[in-house]
This record gives C-alpha cells, structure tokens and sequence, in this order.
C-alpha cells in the first residue's frame, strides 16, 4: 500500500478540524480562525504540510520522534504484531512477549537497580502511577502518613489531574482544581531568570536545598518523594547549575525519600546518554519514560522501578493499571526503536558528533543582538530572547518577543517552540550535521527578522 499523498484542499481541510477537532493546549476559537497547519508527511528530519512545503522539525514533534520520520522498519514490526496478536490486556495473571521483551529490554538499558517496568499508555499516565505507587510503598511499610510528594515550579509532569498536579505550571493549575492535595512544589534551578546577583554554582545550593528545607517544614514523616526532570523539557529547557543534582540526591539519600526522575524527554539518548539521569550523576529509585521510548510511533510510557520499590509493591496485589498497559503492538514498536536506536548508534553519535557539533553551533547563536544566554545540553537546547545584553531583564511585555521569533521560524521553514521568551529546540538524534547547518542558519534568519520587528514595534525594551 502506498502513502496517502492526496487529500482535499487545506481550507477544507481546516475547516473540518475546526468544526469538530479540539486541540490541547490551543485557544480552540483563535486557531479556527486562523487554521491549523496541517502536516501530511515526514521523513528523517523534516516534514511536509499540504501546501507542499518542506518544514524542518527542530523539535521532533513533542520532544519524541528520537530515530527520525518514516522508517519503515517499526511500520512493518506494527503491522506484523497486529495480525499476530493485535490486543491482549496484563492484568489477571496473564502476559504476552512483546511486553515480556520491552521489560526486560528496558531493565538491561535502564542504569542501576532499575529492573522492573509498570506500562502506561504515555507520560502523564505514568506519572500518576508514580503518585499511587510511591504512597503504596511507603503504606505497605507501615509508613502511611508519607504521602507527600514534592516537585518544583514551572516543571512539567503530563497534563491529567494527577500528572499536571505534579507539574509546577500555574496556568494549568488554575484549571480544573489542581492540584490534588499533598503535592508541594519548590522552586527551579532558573539561574538566568531567577540567580539574582549569586554565582551559578551558588545558586544551584541555594535551589536544591530548598528541598531539604520543605522536608524539615512539612516534616520528614510525611514526605514520601521528590520528582524532577534532569533537566527541565517544556519549561524551557533549564540546564541547572552542576552544584545541583548532587546536593538533590544528598538530601534524597539523607531523609530516605524516594527520588523520581522523570525522563520523559530526557531519556532513550536526549541527553548524550541512554537517560538523564546518567547525565547528571543520579541515583532514581523510579524512572519515568515515554517519547523517545517509541519514538513517538507508537503511543507509551512506564514507570522502571528499583527491586527495593518493586519488593514492596509485589509483596500485595496493587490495584491499579491501563486498559493499555503494555499493549503488545505499542510494546513491539517500542522494541525495533530501541534496536535500532542500540544497533545504528544513535546515542554515540549524540555524544561524540552530533551533541558536540550542534554545541558549538548553538552557543554561538549568543553573539546575536537578542540572545541572552544559549545553553544546551545533547540534543536540547534553549535560547534566552532579551531586550539588552548587558542585564539579564526581561521584556516588558514577556512573551511576545519569543511569540514573534516563533512564528519567524515558521515562516523560515523551520519548527522552533517558544516558552516565554526563551527560543528551545529539541531536533531528532539522527540530525546531521549538515542538517543542523541548515537548522543554525533557519534560526539566525529567524533571529534577524524578530529582532527587526520588535525594533519596528519599539519592543526591545526592560520589564
């Protein structure tokens, strides 16, 4: 069967999405207006819209699509595992291989202790299993009154009432009744915005040691965990002060609260490593993954956990789970990528060619007249959009300099995200470096072109 390369023109297109597709994280009504973009192909690392236009994808998709578009190697493993066994649950003492091997694929990948995998159907999904099974733990060790869970501002944790209780965004807070009681959030490792006149590494003490600080205020009997990112995806990609993650896990290990990195973004090679938390020197007793886990072919996530945590939980029935958990053909799809992510050397080629080229390429987007700061990490990296490089103010209108260089890179072809006014990026792995040539240079345009429309609107100037 040959692709769908036909379709209805795009105002037809448009206007069905908008007469009956709600999309997330979208003012519905504006977008109607204005109509979705609509994209009808990919392969490696660009798309295609229905006008025909060749797009790059800088961030591949929602942070996910980690071996690049159309490889037909995990269509067929799809296709092959649906007529063989295209659905079967995990529940009732019953399993199946495709689940079988991911565990056990992801336990030898997986650093550490980290040998045992609870299946979700996404992110959020395992986030709220991390909720229940980390208060579970702390119950079935006769501890019950260690239920609450602490996470930082701005972080991003999945978007369901759960999760999104997690994460530490005040807008999706200020919906539906988030958060659910017994979630603490502390603040974030944003020395750029938030350092004031203290050196990074200083900084980086002062931030993790305000967990230290709400275990001792809520009291150590109550707090069962802390979650965090290594390093944090949708807030804008924030790098923390390497002074950070160590004293984070010397606190962990001092209180015997269970650390939870969540690798959603950072795990399956983001980072130069397998996960984050490798990257940052860190110990979890609990993984979060999805996205790269598939590499956004298939829909997936999990929750890898330490034989400690995995002890307990086994040691009574837990009664939670998904219609999905570990549906086997999501499971093989999740299988070939991490053949090929293993066997074509992706994350070497993260590490030592790609991580270290688009590094370079990067940083020196800082010399621009609008960049602040330029920090990355693997294959994410962010830019901070300001008024004047000799402050590290912000624009009096936030937002609306990162909003204009946005849609720039639309314009120039080129998906580029914004969050605030900072620019970050999040390519596929299997990026070139000819590609991030191409990528360095879309930007730069894009950079110009905002910086001479906020010039025209008399923008560039401190909150």
């Amino acid at each position: 069967m040959s692709a769908i390369t036909n379709h209805m023109p795009t105002a037809e297109l448009q206007a069905l999405d908008a007469a009956h597709h709600m999309h997330p994280f979208t003012a519905n009504d504006e977008l109607a207006e204005k109509g979705a973009r609509i994209i009808t192909r990919a392969r490696g690392v660009h798309l295609t819209d229905s006008e025909g236009n060749e797009i790059m994808d800088a961030m591949a998709g929602l942070w996910c699509v980690n071996i690049g578009y159309g490889r037909d190697e995990l269509a067929d493993v799809a296709a092959r595992q649906m007529r063989e066994l295209p659905y079967y649950n995990t529940f009732f003492m019953t399993t199946h291989v495709p689940a079988i091997a991911l565990a056990k694929k992801i336990a030898e990948l997986a650093p550490g202790d980290l040998n045992h995998v609870f299946f979700a159907g996404s992110g959020s999904e395992a986030n709220d299993t991390n909720i229940r099974m980390v208060r579970h733990y702390w119950a079935q060790k006769g501890k019950p009154t260690k239920s609450v869970i602490i996470s930082r501002h701005n972080a991003y944790h999945g978007s369901s009432v759960g999760s999104g209780s997690l994460g530490g965004m005040s807008a999706m807070h200020e919906q539906g009744g988030l958060p659910i009681p017994d979630i603490h959030h502390i603040d974030q490792p944003h020395w750029w915005a938030e350092g004031g006149d203290m050196d990074p590494e200083t900084f980086g003490l002062q931030r993790a040691q305000e967990l230290e600080k709400a275990i001792l205020e809520l009291g150590e009997d109550r707090v069962a965990a802390f979650i965090a990112e290594p390093v944090q995806g949708a807030g804008g990609v924030i790098v923390p002060p390497a002074s950070y993650w160590p004293e984070i896990q010397r606190i962990c290990d001092k209180y015997e609260i269970l650390l939870i990195a969540d690798e959603v973004i950072c795990g399956f090679g983001r980072t130069g490593e397998w996960f984050g938390c490798q990257t940052m020197g860190i110990r979890p007793d609990i993984m979060t993954i999805a996205k790269g886990l598939s590499s956004g072919y298939a829909p997936i996530g999990g929750s890898v956990v330490s034989d400690e945590v995995a002890a307990v939980i086994g040691s009574g029935e837990f009664n939670h789970g998904y219609t999905y958990s570990g549906h086997p053909v999501a499971a093989a799809v999740a299988l070939e990528n991490l053949r090929i992510l293993e066997e074509e050397g992706v994350i070497p080629h993260v590490r030592d060619v790609a991580g270290p080229y688009l590094k370079e390429k990067w940083e020196a987007l800082a010399d621009h007249p609008l960049v602040g700061e330029a920090r990355i990490v693997g294959m994410m990296g962010s830019i901070a959009l300001v008024p004047n490089k000799n402050s590290r103010a912000p624009f009096a209108e936030a937002g609306t300099a990162g909003f204009v260089c946005r849609e720039r890179c639309f314009a120039n072809n080129l998906v580029m995200r914004h969050v605030g006014d900072r620019m970050i990026i999040s390519p596929p792995l299997v990026i070139t470096t000819d590609e991030i040539d191409v990528l360095i240079a879309r930007a730069r345009l894009a950079l110009d072109e905002c910086y001479a429309e906020l010039q025209k609107r008399n923008l560039l100037t401190d909150g």
